[in-house]
């Protein structure tokens, strides 16, 4: 055993039962950072405005924050890109982390020195807990190889600007720089395709024990090199003991990911953000992520049900109950204060206070009133699979097909087989019988003859990389959305079936 590998064992013990004494009194944690937070923010411009001064209780915090999205902070965004001071929070902020809005163009999300932590920490508290589990940090000892954006930063006004991993990479704690890759200049190349065929290189002959990335781009890496070598993943990497990943449901890409490798090994979710480190698993292949409550961040939560309403629940850590989709607010160091993320979630326990992600809140189906969701989508894949073993997906996307007359329409799904199912007919059957029962309102909408069973568009391979090519946004952070309310992403695959 190396010095680092024995050194991490003590470590993680520490840290692990300093997490655990935390968890058991998350509440009250959450209460001082309620207060700490609007104590430290008094005076900025922000804090005036909304009456911070008068602020003693989390009944006050509601009647002064509203609830805002992104769009809604622009008048004060705008500031601090004009270089003004104490606006969102003291001073101005480190960096700017730049990401893709829906509705609003480039969103410039603030990082402050005091939200820096929270994103470094978040995965190393994850890999701690991992060592205090497996009691072995025999893994470090090897490469870890982390697929990420590009660490090249711009000016926006004065502040650095640039990708959130990209960001992070500037950060990278010394016990694990060492081991990093891709190297830096491997990691600035802007063209996906270059950068995932450089990384392929200068990676293939190295001892990888830790992979991490979003599912569909790992996946993209595995291919090309099992595609250059011939061989499966571990045996050009034996030492593979951890696959991290987070962005999307792991569920759909579970299968042809372990298939790839070769066998299955230890899986590890995380849930960053641009916002915000939020939760990562503590236990490997067991469901729920810790919600990290001690990290600068006070959280808020709405019913999705009652979201776009008037009157709307808000309630803060204290009220939250499990198997409820909660819209996520987040109140944090970095400035933002009421900010809908725009995530769904579900609580799965409250002691401790472990999540899932459950989809977006403007991202669902309901063209018709059945209002499915992300998860819903994803689980119904995954079932269908387990009983279409012989089926693996590289990618889809769902959307509705809306008929003048209401009995034609239905939901398309668009999908990017792997490997197809060898009864078409029955995988379609088996997946809208997984959906109907997941979701009680499509069930009756298939009852009532008010849709027809869903339809599956096969689709080319490569179908989904060509398309997030031809949209500027291949590699990354960036990720197809699983559901859509309209027919816009879908017209665009339209091109490429099968």
């Amino acid at each position: 055993m190396s010095l680092k590998s024995y050194l991490s064992v003590h470590i993680s013990k520490l840290i692990v039962s300093r997490q655990n004494k935390s968890m058991k009194h998350a509440i009250d944690l959450q209460k001082k950072i309620m207060r700490g937070l609007v104590k430290s923010s008094k005076k900025t411009l922000f804090g005036i405005n909304h009456n911070f001064s008068k602020i003693e209780n989390y009944e006050n915090f509601k009647e002064n924050i509203p609830i805002r999205e992104y769009e809604d902070f622009k008048y004060y965004i705008e500031k601090v890109i004009n270089n003004e001071k104490n606006i969102l929070w003291p001073g101005i902020p480190k960096y700017f982390a730049k990401t893709s809005g829906t509705t609003s163009g480039t969103k410039y999300i603030p990082i402050t020195r005091q939200s820096i932590p929270n994103h470094i920490f978040g995965a190393n508290q994850m890999l701690l807990n991992y060592i205090y589990e497996k009691k072995s940090g025999n893994f470090l000892n090897g490469y870890y190889l982390f697929l990420s954006g590009s660490p090249e930063l711009t000016k926006k006004g004065k502040i650095f600007s640039g990708r959130l991993s990209g960001i992070v990479n500037h950060h990278i704690p010394f016990w694990i720089r060492k081991n990093y890759l891709p190297s830096f200049s491997t990691n600035s190349i802007p063209e996906w395709g270059k950068k995932i065929e450089r990384i392929v290189k200068e990676t293939e002959k190295k001892n990888i024990t830790i992979i991490g990335g979003i599912p569909p781009w790992i996946q993209m890496y595995f291919d090309i090199l099992i595609k250059k070598t011939g061989k499966k993943i571990i045996d050009i990497f034996p030492n593979l003991k951890l696959l991290c990943h987070g962005g999307v449901n792991f569920k759909p890409y579970k299968n042809i990911l372990f298939d790839s490798i070769g066998k299955k090994i230890d899986t590890l979710e995380t849930y960053p953000a641009s916002e915000g480190f939020f939760a990562f698993q503590n236990i490997s292949n067991k469901e729920g992520l810790l919600l990290q409550i001690n990290s600068g961040i006070f959280y808020e939560f709405i019913p999705l049900e009652e979201y776009h309403k008037k009157n709307r629940t808000r309630m803060s850590l204290k009220d939250v109950q499990i198997n409820v989709n909660y819209a996520l607010i987040i109140n944090s160091n970095t400035g933002l204060w009421g900010y809908s993320i725009g995530d769904t979630i579900k609580f799965v326990s409250l002691d401790p206070h472990k999540i899932i992600v459950t989809g977006r809140v403007k991202h669902f189906l309901s063209a018709f009133g059945e209002h499915v969701i992300s998860n819903e989508i994803d689980t119904a894949i995954t079932k269908t699979c387990e009983k279409f073993k012989e089926v693996k997906i590289t990618e889809f996307t769902v959307a509705p097909s809306i008929n003048s007359k209401s009995s034609f329409s239905c939901h398309e799904w668009y999908i990017e087989f792997k490997e197809e199912p060898k009864k078409l007919i029955e995988f379609e059957k088996m997946l809208d019988y997984q959906l109907c029962k997941l979701n009680v309102y499509y069930k009756d909408l298939i009852s009532g003859k008010i849709l027809k069973k869903l339809k599956i568009k096969k689709l080319k391979k490569d179908s989904f990389i060509n398309y997030m090519k031809s949209i500027n946004k291949l590699g990354g952070q960036n990720k197809v959305p699983r559901l859509s309310n309209d027919r816009k992403i879908v017209e665009k695959l339209e091109k490429y079936l099968s």
